[in-house]
């Protein structure tokens, strides 16, 4: 049986450090259990916190607007149609330096699950 999830239908949250969260498929609305899919919004001026996980890898694909993204010690700005691969283990965050809505695609594998986060 084909499984669908509309958008639409996902509600969003408020995060801990101001972005817009929308998850769209987790192992919490489908049956999905090993990775995850989320919209995310940085309004201008904020960042997310930074971070790192214990086991997952990220993805956060770019689809509106630019941001300066920091992993462990490097720093690059990148923009929509970029994507940048974060591994297990490395410290990172991502700032919108710009006046306009930095909109990305996050996917985690395995899914996103708070207690994998760890806060710097």
């Amino acid at each position: 049986m084909m499984e669908i999830i509309k958008t639409k239908d996902c509600p969003k949250f408020i995060s801990q450090d101001n972005a817009i969260v929308q998850e769209i498929v987790s192992n919490r609305n489908s049956s999905v259990k090993n990775q995850s899919l989320a919209k995310v919004t940085i309004q201008p001026g904020n960042s997310i916190f930074e971070h790192y996980h214990k086991k997952t890898e990220e993805l956060y694909h770019i689809i509106k607007g630019k941001g300066t993204m920091y992993i462990e010690d490097e720093k690059l700005i990148i923009g929509a149609g970029e994507t940048v691969v974060i591994l297990p283990g490395q410290k990172h965050k991502i700032r919108n330096h710009t006046d306009t809505d930095l909109v990305m695609l996050v996917m985690c594998a395995p899914g996103y699950e708070d207690e994998d986060q760890i806060i710097v």
